[in-house]
């Protein structure tokens, strides 16, 4: 019998879902080494590979055998495959920009251990898609808005949440229609550099996410009274000001996020909230020629930055902090703190804070590879962003399950018994 590759689900599986790898047909205790490997829209290759040894009957399944050392990762590891996942081109990150289509997982077998692959035994490849089916994608070009809602299968309505990413721009769709399989009704929102949008971060008015909050609060497959805010990293400190100057947020939960006003001046109603100072000289390169920016922010506790602190205590919704204690863009850690003592100050709820050791900034959802540094639009050259690789692959499945279970909690009145597992 030939060897071969067996998956399951066999052809195609959602993003954030665990894929069973294992491989039949090999000889006795055969040494064979997987690599797996995947190109993203704009060609770049992405690879990781993991030496085994089959077992007595020639089965290898990576549920049950570990990884020995030489590889990408060694231990069980079931997705190791996939989270650890490098670009072949250096400061490259894994994003989706299409959701519509899958990526394209490609799993190849060859003979023993060496440094150069041997003879090829085995292949398949296998879809990892981001839209379940029926799910609808709804392109919103209502007044200034410009996103994306995904609507969930089935009748509505459904809890809404409105998705906002960091510096990058543009209008990242991967993670709000993620969560519109998981059952709520989720606008990805661009707010900066896509479009007619601004083309820079100078500036920002709150009425524009104004516009997109009561969009959301008047959708007929919206369940009300309030809707659901997540952000990460800027986006974190706009869902902080949206929650605590807009009315009709019932749960924010921020990834990395800050609790002061970060890299542009921000306007509501003739209230202004400057950003937080920054010292270029408290940015360390190494000889890589990397970035550490994690001391570059100002301390929004001490004279004029207090200005940027955001009055988190007017909001009238609760608060998740997902926090990577490892993140080199900024002290989430610190601001997740600070944020929980001015709410409980002005007698506030105590926010829920889980904190992930060993997790970076970029936490995405479950089985994206880590991004140990890349391109910041802002400083104009690589930056290092933190996290050791699988430490960061279970604190993005944890906090995946952590977001939803807040947001059901708060946003559907059902609690899910979900416990962090770290």
């Amino acid at each position: 019998m030939a060897p071969s590759v067996r998956l399951s689900p066999a052809a195609r599986s959602l993003f954030d879902e665990p894929l069973a790898i294992a491989v039949q047909g090999l000889g006795p205790r055969q040494q064979v080494t997987l690599r797996a490997s995947l190109r993203d829209e704009t060609g770049e290759l992405f690879q990781a590979s993991a030496r085994y040894q089959a077992g007595d009957d020639g089965q290898l399944d990576l549920a049950r055998c570990p990884a020995l050392p030489g590889g990408s990762f060694s231990g069980l590891e079931p997705m190791g495959l996939l989270w650890a996942l490098q670009p072949q081109k250096s400061f490259w990150r894994l994003v989706k920009r299409d959701v519509r289509s899958p990526f394209l997982l490609q799993l190849e077998v060859f003979e023993g251990h060496g440094e150069r692959p041997g003879r090829l035994l085995a292949q398949a490849e296998h879809e990892r898609a981001f839209l379940r089916d029926g799910v609808r994608r709804v392109p919103v070009r209502e007044g200034r808005i410009r996103a994306t809602l995904f609507l969930p299968p089935g009748n509505g309505p459904f809890p809404g949440i409105i998705d906002l990413y960091g510096t990058g721009g543009g209008l990242p769709e991967y993670r709000a229609c993620l969560l519109a399989n998981h059952g709520f009704a989720v606008l990805a929102l661009a707010f900066y550099g896509y479009e007619d949008l601004p083309k820079q971060m100078k500036e920002f008015h709150l009425e524009y996410f104004e516009e997109a909050v009561n969009y959301m609060l008047q959708h007929t497959q919206v369940k009300g009274p309030g809707i659901g805010l997540l952000g990460h990293s800027k986006g974190g400190d706009l869902c902080v000001s949206m929650a605590s100057f807009l009315k009709g947020i019932t749960a924010t939960a921020l990834i990395n996020g800050s609790v002061a006003n970060v890299g542009a001046v921000l306007r509501y109603k003739g209230i202004t909230i400057p950003p937080l100072g920054i010292n270029p000289k408290r940015v360390k390169v190494g000889e890589s020629g990397i970035a550490d920016i994690i001391d570059a922010l100002n301390n929004p506790l001490e004279g004029p930055d207090r200005q940027s602190f955001i009055p988190l205590e007017r909001a009238e919704c609760c608060f998740l902090f997902i926090v990577g204690q490892d993140d080199h863009n900024w002290k989430s850690e610190f601001f997740a703190v600070e944020g929980s003592k001015r709410l409980q100050t002005h007698g506030k709820e105590k926010p829920e804070i889980v904190c992930y050791p060993g997790a970076g900034h970029y936490i995405e959802p479950p089985f994206f590879p880590m991004c140990a540094a890349s391109m910041h639009l802002l400083f104009g050259k690589p930056v290092m962003w933190g996290g050791e690789p699988k430490a960061h692959c279970e604190a993005q499945i944890d906090a995946w399950q952590q977001i939803q279970a807040f947001f059901r909690k708060h946003l559907t009145g059902k609690p899910s018994g979900t416990s962090s597992k770290l």
